[in-house]
């Protein structure tokens, strides 16, 4: 016997990893009743059969598709305007894709739709209407994204028989995950506003976010269970009500779902069996397709630590990144999206870009439901626009650098807050190429100089976890709200003795930082333990602070995975093994890892940091389980034998044409008035 199980809520029971092989069968516990025979198909990408790939599918609306074990998923079939065939993308999520009556949780689908793209919108199993059991990224759900893109290609109306796939947030990273499995006639893929890894979103420094992320995972355990009144998702309930019997079926196995926030709290420490499988940036190496990424650095949900990837994407050498500062919704900015729209014109429609007219018309009204902010329109200058063939704008795209960063997002339109960047630069690679480290050393009277200090000293702080609000924004998250022009933040200045800071002398010259860095500092703690954020921020001549970037640690989480860390991007192991309580009394060397930048400190401006307790820097994220529980002391040591200090990627040669931004006015970057 394999396993003894009892039948769920619904009569269904799902056995896990169970070895390859036929032969099984299914009987009850006295042996009266039995199911045939069953196979245990391998979890190898390409199936031992592929006659699946011919079954027909809706050539428009909604539907089935059946994938290799039997499962059915709910899709829903959005065709442009015209004749097939069609360029054709998937959109592949846990979320309500496939909704019939509402649309997709996300107007994507929608602009594809409007650029003249078919969109084929798939629920992953085990959410709506779709078979099967949820299973937060589990084998089944990679496996399942292959057979959905071979089945797809295989229609009559997709044009050229390969496919693209298209998706914001947990729609662009499952393209991560199916990428890796490299189904054959997949063309190319555009995952916008991901992660990297779980544990930089989910335990940022090793500290539960307590906000977006662990919302995020109960949202998901809901819309798992079966379709009712109090769970699932609505959509799938009404599609019941009105005689879907397939949907009614598939909901049996929906009570077997993995529960995800459970898995959160039980994986508190990194095990490779069990996170390496969820991390992206463990398995991108595998993807061969073409890529387009972007990414933001101060995405309030995913957060800035998605350009880690850019490394690793090393199966491919077609592939394009586009970073900025900005919020969750700014990988669809007008610069972004149009840089989009020509990579999958050349490599799934296979045709020259040229935007529509009409596309041109409606930009407005797309970025004013979709932000909030009204006025804006796609860029004239793009150098893939009008090419005479689509060899020549092939070539030309090709010819484009691998990375492109556009700073200062926000900066560069009519009035602040506009999605448009002041200047932009592109790069070979990223890291960028010429990057160096460049410290700044703590001393006393709370400065950040050239050199470590001769003398010995140290800074103490009260560390109070309620000393600010838990997050800097309180309003509308979404469109006319934080994706707006200028978000009403609340970025408030730690009370004082509750932190310290450290500041440099005006910089002489623009300071371009792009990547990660660290604060490498001896501190001392009155606890056993205590969670640490560093905040960066740009000190104006005008007086005026913007935010750049955080960094968290919990202290016991200090020792660094030496076989992944660098000096610029330092990675703690978080192996329970590894941890190791606060000395009593005694400073400790600790490397806080900063969250990636790519921001210009301007001549004249000087380069702050703040330690305090994790709080009031985040518009979504929030840490209400930080360590200690009370109030501790913190010290902060810097002298010639304990040197604390602060490096930062710096890349010289940056060409800066313009003035300094308005404040408010970057967006994802809050500024507030000084008070050192």
């Amino acid at each position: 016997m394999v396993e003894s199980l009892r039948a769920g809520a619904l009569g269904g029971i799902v056995y896990r990893d169970v070895p390859a092989g036929g032969g099984y069968r299914v009987a009850t516990a006295n042996r009266a009743a039995a199911s045939p025979p069953v196979a245990v198909l391998p979890d190898r990408s390409a199936p031992p059969n592929t006659r699946i790939y011919n079954q027909p599918i809706p050539a428009s609306g909604y539907g089935y598709l059946t994938v290799r074990d039997g499962t059915k998923l709910a899709i829903d079939v959005r065709l442009p305007a015209g004749s097939g065939p069609y360029p054709t993308l998937i959109e592949y999520a846990g979320y309500g894709y496939a909704d019939p009556y509402n649309g997709p949780d996300n107007g994507i689908a929608e602009i594809a739709n409007l650029f003249g793209f078919a969109v084929v919108d798939v629920n992953m199993r085990g959410t709506g209407c779709s078979g099967g059991a949820f299973d937060y990224f589990d084998e089944l759900q990679r496996l399942d994204g292959y057979d959905v893109i071979e089945t797809v290609a295989h229609q009559p109306w997709v044009l050229h028989h390969k496919v693209g796939m298209l998706g914001i947030s947990y729609g662009g990273i499952s393209q991560l995950f199916v990428g890796a499995t490299n189904p054959p006639d997949l063309a190319a893929i555009t995952p916008l506003s991901v992660i990297d890894s779980s544990i930089t979103t989910l335990y940022p420094g090793g500290i539960l976010n307590t906000g977006f992320a662990l919302s995020w995972a109960a949202e998901r355990d809901h819309d798992a269970l079966p379709a009712s009144a109090t769970g699932g998702q609505p959509w799938a309930l009404r599609r019941i009500q009105q005689g879907d019997t397939t949907c009614k079926a598939n909901q049996a196995l929906h009570p077997e779902a993995v529960h995800l926030v459970r898995k959160i709290f039980a994986n508190r420490y990194y095990v490779p069996s069990v996170a390496d499988p969820m991390d992206p940036i463990t398995f991108v190496h595998k993807i061969k397709a073409p890529v387009y990424m972007a990414c933001q650095w101060t995405d309030e949900q995913t957060g800035g630590h998605c350009a880690a990837l850019a490394e690793h994407l090393t199966g491919t050498s077609r592939k394009w990144f586009t970073f900025t500062n900005g919020v969750h919704a700014d990988s669809l900015d007008p610069d972004t999206l149009v840089r989009w729209y020509d990579f999958l014109e050349l490599y799934v429609a296979r045709q020259a870009p040229n935007v529509p007219a009409s596309m041109r018309a409606l930009a407005p009204v797309l970025y004013e439901t979709a932000m909030g902010i009204p006025g804006v329109t796609f860029p004239n200058s793009d150098p893939i626009q009008g090419m005479s063939s689509y060899a020549a704008a092939l070539s030309a795209f090709n010819r484009l650098p691998s990375v492109r960063i556009l700073f200062e997002n926000g900066a560069g339109g009519p009035s602040p807050g506009l999605p448009y960047p002041a200047f932009e630069q592109a790069f070979a690679k990223f890291p960028l190429p010429g990057t160096r480290a460049r410290f700044w050393y703590l001393g006393p009277g709370g400065a950040l100089r050239d050199a470590a200090p001769r003398a010995a000293g140290h800074d103490t702080f009260t560390w109070r976890k309620d000393a600010r609000p838990p997050t800097d924004f309180a309003g509308n998250d979404g469109a006319g709200g934080l994706w707006g022009a200028t978000p009403a933040y609340r970025w408030e200045q730690n009370p004082p003795g509750t932190s310290v800071s450290y500041i440099t002398a005006p910089l002489r010259g623009n300071t371009a930082v792009v990547g990660a860095g660290a604060l490498q500092a001896w501190v001392r703690s009155s606890t056993p333990d205590v969670d640490l954020q560093v905040t960066i921020s740009e000190v104006r001549p005008d007086g005026q602070e913007v935010f750049v970037q955080d960094g968290w640690l919990r202290a016991s989480d200090r020792k660094l995975d030496r076989a992944y860390s660098s000096l610029l991007e330092p990675v703690p192991s978080f192996r329970r093994s590894d941890v190791a309580p606060m000395p009593r009394g005694r400073f400790v060397q600790l490397t806080v890892p900063f969250y990636y930048e790519g921001h210009v400190y301007r001549a004249g401006s000087r380069i702050r940091i703040t330690i305090s307790a994790p709080s009031g820097d985040q518009p979504v994220w929030s840490f209400a389980q930080t360590v200690p529980r009370g109030m501790a002391t913190v010290a902060v040591a810097f002298s010639p034998s304990m040197p604390s200090r602060v490096v930062l990627p710096v890349v010289p040669g940056i060409r800066v044409p313009t003035g300094f931004p308005p404040c408010k006015g970057l967006r994802g970057e809050p500024c507030r008035t000084y008070k050192g």
